[in-house]
């Protein structure tokens, strides 16, 4: 027998209001916080309730411009309708199927990333629902990677200042020691080289190592940019020995920088990237890319899962997000934009160094003071972050216009100078 459960309008209207937002100012609803959630975050710097392509709304009332875009995440702000009505409709059609089954989405979407990332015939994806996810998942593909040997292979190669995510194979890809320690023993095998050093490279590579991990720009560690050339070195290196080399594109790709991959430029094929973040256009999806038959088949049936990869909604979702990055010239838009911070900021009195690509930019500071610049931000209604004490990160969404960039460029003196104040 089957049974719905029918609400009446008014019924609909109060139960819709009550998951939805509630009422309550900032700091009431603070307090909530700290008493039901655990305090891994720290304190929330706001609660935000509300958003619009580039500007969110706190509890408050107050507007922001949102410069840091959920991290990297909502490629096309806040809200979008496109996206917003697909999500909805898939939602209405077939929410979750388990990876028992599949669905025409799922498919859909693992064509057009092989399309979009050019990857040879016989390549693969494979869908996980976050970065840290993604990387496990490349993690687990290293560890059965023999070079052709069929010896075992168990030693990987990562960069200091490395952040591949927190879950235990991704924290012993990550390279800072306040996430590692607490958590030791982690996975073991994984060696830490200097960033960017070709000749630190070239001594670490050799015949034990299963696979190389790199990100094209280090966000984490302050949007840092993989020299040029280093990236076809790590190639080179690892094709001769029969290593992996794998990408980490959970920031870097689709359309932060401008390209969907950051690694485009190297003229470069590597054997396997992981995607999230701006995939899903704020929906939770991430996605580990294969290159190539033989090292799609290193994880047979079974040694690998998911129950949420690749649901139909968040599949959805993501086919909405590359259709209206596609469509809306987005990726032009973020070199374009990208281009015109990078150039003012380098300017500006109080910054000393301007790095980035895209609409992933990384400027130091001529004191330290950058987590007082992002509340100082705050106050003045801008979103950004500090990754170091000197360094803060802008990632906003992909269709940031130049006039919304200016509001931020023309208010940074003063925002810098309230922080040095503050100190």
């Amino acid at each position: 027998m089957n049974e719905t459960v029918d609400l009446s309008p008014a019924d609909e209207k109060d139960a819709k209001a009550s998951v939805m937002t509630g009422i309550g100012s900032g700091s009431e609803w603070l307090a909530r916080y700290s008493s039901s959630l655990m305090g891994v975050f720290g304190t929330p710097q706001r609660v935000l309730v509300r958003g619009a392509g580039c500007l969110v709304w706190d509890a408050d009332g107050k507007e922001y411009l949102d410069l840091l875009g959920g991290i990297a995440v909502n490629a096309l702000g806040h809200a979008n309708p496109f996206v917003t009505s697909v999500i909805s409709s898939q939602l209405a059609t077939l929410g979750h199927v388990s990876n028992f089954f599949t669905s025409p989405t799922q498919i859909a979407l693992a064509e057009k990333l092989l399309a979009i990332t050019d990857a040879p015939a016989g390549s693969k994806v494979f869908f996980t629902n976050s970065g840290t996810e993604a990387n496990e998942a490349a993690f687990k593909l290293a560890r059965r990677n023999t070079g052709g040997s069929g010896a075992k292979r168990t030693k990987i190669i990562a960069l200091e200042g490395a952040f591949h995510g927190r879950t235990m194979g991704a924290l012993a890809l990550t390279a800072k020691e306040a996430y590692r320690t607490p958590f030791e023993p982690l996975p073991a095998g994984v060696v830490h080289i200097p960033f960017g050093d070709v000749e630190a490279l070239k001594d670490a590579v050799d015949e034990t190592v299963a696979a190389v991990f790199l990100e094209p720009i280090q966000g984490e560690a302050g949007v840092r940019p993989l020299p040029p050339g280093y990236l076809r070195a790590a190639r080179e290196l690892t094709a001769r020995v029969g290593a992996l080399l794998i990408l980490d594109e959970v920031q870097t790709g689709m359309g932060r920088t401008g390209k969907w991959l950051a690694s485009e430029d190297a003229g470069i094929m590597p054997d396997a990237v992981t995607l999230a973040k701006g995939l899903g256009g704020g929906f939770p999806i991430g996605a580990l890319i294969t290159y190539g038959p033989e090292t799609s088949s290193l994880l047979a049936a079974g040694q690998h899962g998911t129950t949420f990869g690749g649901n139909p909604v968040a599949t959805a979702a993501a086919l909405a997000t590359l259709h209206a990055i596609e469509s809306q010239h987005v990726l032009a838009n973020a070199s374009a934009v990208g281009e015109h911070l990078r150039s003012a900021l380098a300017v500006l009195p109080g910054v000393t160094e301007v790095r980035g690509e895209g609409l992933l930019i990384g400027f130091d500071l001529d004191a330290d003071v950058a987590p007082a610049v992002v509340q100082a931000g705050l106050d003045a209604g801008f979103i950004v972050n500090s990754p170091g004490p000197r360094t803060i990160r802008l990632a906003p969404p992909l269709v940031l216009t130049t006039a919304q960039a200016d509001t931020f460029l023309d208010a940074f003196p003063a925002i810098l100078q309230a922080a040095k104040d503050a100190q």
